[in-house]
């Protein structure tokens, strides 16, 4: 009864849910976990800096190229569903494809582009099908419950490869595990879908919308202080750091999926700037040890609100009413382009800038990027959190009534 309930409030049925949730999940996790053995293979198979270079170039060009193409394809030749299930086995192909050929370096060029456009290819009609299923007014709850389910998805998927020596029984766990997910997908689908059929905008009609521009700079300014930032931290500290965020994360997710719901994006968008600018501030003014570890916690509170939003509700949000694969291809760029750069710049960065000013410049860039979403509307409309703020004063009037009756 309160499962059903639960989902009612989120305004979708049970297999609406558990189609959404397991193909959101899988996908990202699926991809995630592919490019932890890609880079692991690129590092060890004795391949010069000039090669991985040009592998990794290809594999995030591919991946946004993908995208932004990929957000076009489904329309009246290609249902959604047809091509969301190509598009898993695709996936299910190409984690095959490291066991039938060399470990050379142009055949890891290959299997980078290929693994990339397994994912970009599919990833914004992937979002676009989650967002199609949601309502506005809980689009942050349900995207918290989904990227918790990633981070779960991830340590569990994570655990059981860390035993697996060679790279074979690496790529068919993952290619069993993408299986799962289509198999999924073509039992469990909803018989009635909500795609959007209306023709969708150009995406130099969406970069137009001043709205959107307000925020997704500053999502562009947040995913560059991250890709030069993350490098200088000691690396006898980066692992527990890393878990420290990750947990923090992975619980504040579902906070900030609640509250943004709750009390509106914005509002959570900017404490998430404020909270990392100033861990980062701390970082500048305090070097050390300790510092990492306190700036550990706050980058997993921030990155739980900021992902959530950022990554599962706010394009969403924009694309109320039409399509949104267009929307989520173009959020989700600037993070691959910080993964990129993160890439790129990690040998060198430690040694062009000390990290203390890399530290308080990127404080300084995040209080910045908070500019443009003073000006930025809520794109939660007031009206619905009004109507929730009126239902609990309903409800608390009610108990009280039942208390003294």
């Amino acid at each position: 009864m309160y499962k059903r309930n639960f989902l009612a409030e989120l305004g979708v049925t049970r297999g609406e849910f558990l189609t959404t949730l397991l193909v959101v999940v899988n996908a990202f996790t699926w991809y995630l976990v592919a490019f932890q053995v890609l880079v692991h293979t690129l590092d060890t198979i004795g391949l010069t800096p000039y090669e991985i270079t040009v592998i990794w170039t290809v594999h995030f060009s591919a991946i946004a190229c993908a995208a932004l193409v990929g957000a076009t394809l489904p329309n009246k030749l290609i249902s959604r569903d047809k091509f969301l299930s190509l598009w898993m086995f695709l996936g299910v192909v190409s984690s095959l494809v490291p066991m039938i050929i060399g470990a050379c370096f142009t055949c890891w060029a290959v299997i980078s582009f290929l693994w990339a456009v397994a994912f970009g290819l599919g990833m914004p009609s992937c979002m676009g099908y989650y967002a199609d299923f949601t309502v506005i007014e809980n689009r942050g709850r349900l995207g918290a419950l989904i990227f918790f389910a990633i981070n779960i998805g991830l340590f569990l998927l994570g655990t059981i490869l860390m035993p697996l020596a060679s790279l074979a029984e690496q790529l068919i766990v993952l290619t069993i595990w993408r299986g799962l997910g289509l198999a999924s997908f073509l039992v469990l689908k909803p018989t009635k879908g909500h795609a959007k059929v209306r023709k969708k905008p150009s995406y130099m009609s969406i970069l137009r919308r001043k709205p959107l521009l307000l925020y997704l700079i500053p999502w562009i300014m947040f995913s560059l202080v991250n890709s030069m930032t993350r490098p200088l931290f000691p690396a006898n500290i980066v692992e527990m750091a890393s878990l420290i965020t990750f947990i923090i994360a992975a619980l504040f997710t579902l906070v900030g999926g609640l509250l943004s719901d709750l009390i509106g994006r914005k509002p959570m968008v900017i404490f998430g700037f404020l909270i990392l600018g100033v861990g980062y501030a701390v970082l500048g003014m305090f070097p050390g040890g300790i510092a990492y570890y306190v700036y550990a916690v706050v980058d997993g509170v921030a990155w739980g609100m900021l992902g959530v939003i950022f990554l599962m509700v706010v394009w969403g949000d924009f694309s109320e009413n039409m399509p949104s694969e267009k929307y989520y291809a173009i959020g989700g760029l600037p993070y691959l382009l910080s993964i990129f750069l993160e890439i790129l710049i990690a040998p060198y960065i430690k040694e062009l800038i000390p990290p203390s000013a890399t530290f308080s410049f990127a404080s300084l860039f995040l209080f910045l990027a908070i500019m443009p979403l003073l000006y930025a509307p809520e794109t939660l409309p007031e009206k619905k959190i009004r109507e929730r703020e009126f239902k609990k004063y309903i409800e608390k009037a009610k108990k009280i009534k039942e208390k003294y009756d």
